[in-house]
């Protein structure tokens, strides 16, 4: 990409994260690193410890998977919760290869578990390469399926579910509730796309704009949707379930909040699937973050404008969840 390529202007308190980065040479993303890019950053035990500490605990499940293989959900709650509330089914980015689902958890304490006694479920889906498309997205929905089904075990109310994702976590959660929408299953009461990872066909001028530069670039992206979808990306026959920018018909999707960066791939497939959803008469809420990348959030919580998304989103949850007390 040509240095002469106009882009907005990063955030001057995320620019000094990106200097950083670039101070360890260019990062390109392979096949081999895969494996260490899957694992936890601390034990399970260590996490465990973390989440007493904060007042919350975790169980695992076995639940079936696509094709009725087993996959595994981590279920974390406030410790001694009784009565029925809603869930927040989350599913984590990396991709679509790489992520883990028990990583990252502390990310919704800010806006969500801090004050909210809800219950978050989190599913381990199966990644590309090993496991391309459907595997990924298919996984999500039979999970949420299960959850769903299951509501009255895991004290939650099955009219009350939230599908979250960030990067190809929100690619996903926007798949799983169009999945939802197509097979009659769950009725979601709101889908949140952070950063969503779209569109495979790599056309927009924000994926010509971030290129070789701040975080998950267009060949990262290039990478993870070879990996999802092998030779069918950006070709005829890919299901807009997989790459959801594809719907023609938006229509009669849960409420959504969505949003990312003003300097992140992602944002000209996110802008326009939140008019898509306003144009099928949808509800839709709509965040660009100034001069923000992608992952500004989690890669520098403190920042101001990192503070002011999250404030966002939280006020959000806040009337979401205020609605659906009313409405009980």
């Amino acid at each position: 990409m040509s240095d002469l390529t106009p882009r907005p202007a990063f955030d001057p308190e995320l620019a000094t994260f990106l200097t950083a980065l670039e101070a360890h040479g260019p990062l390109t993303l392979t096949t081999e690193m895969l494996p260490h890019l899957r694992g936890l950053d601390i034990t399970e035990d260590e996490l465990d410890e973390r989440l007493r500490a904060r007042g919350y605990e975790r169980r695992t499940l076995t639940v079936p998977g696509h094709l009725g293989d087993p996959i595994t959900l981590a279920v974390v709650q406030r410790i001694g919760r009784t009565g029925i509330t809603s869930a927040f089914y989350t599913i984590h980015g990396g991709g679509m290869v790489f992520g883990h689902y028990l990583g990252n958890l502390d990310s919704y304490e800010d806006w969500l578990l801090n004050d909210h006694d809800v219950v978050l479920i989190s599913v381990d889906y199966r990644l590309a390469p090993e496991y391309p498309d459907p595997y990924p997205v298919e996984d999500c929905y039979a999970g949420l399926a299960w959850v769903a089904a299951n509501a009255d075990a895991l004290d939650i109310d099955p009219e009350r579910i939230v599908v979250v994702g960030q990067s190809a976590g929100g690619g996903l959660a926007a798949g799983t509730a169009l999945l939802s929408r197509e097979r009659k299953g769950p009725a979601l009461m709101a889908q949140i796309l952070v950063s969503p990872m779209l569109d495979d066909r790599d056309c927009t001028v924000s994926t010509r704009q971030i290129d070789g530069i701040g975080v998950a670039d267009r060949q990262m992206t290039r990478f993870g949707w070879d990996a999802y979808l092998g030779s069918r990306r950006a070709g005829e026959d890919v299901s807009v379930f997989a790459a959801p920018a594809r719907a023609t018909d938006l229509s009669n999707l849960p409420r959504t909040y969505i949003d990312c960066g003003s300097v992140e791939v992602f944002r000209d497939e996110t802008v326009a699937y939140a008019s898509s959803i306003w144009a099928a008469g949808g509800d839709a809420e709509l965040h660009v973050w100034p001069g923000a990348f992608h992952g500004f959030t989690s890669m520098m919580p403190g920042a101001v404008i990192s503070r002011s998304a999250t404030a966002a989103l939280a006020d959000w949850t806040r009337r979401l969840l205020g609605i659906a007390t009313q409405s009980r």
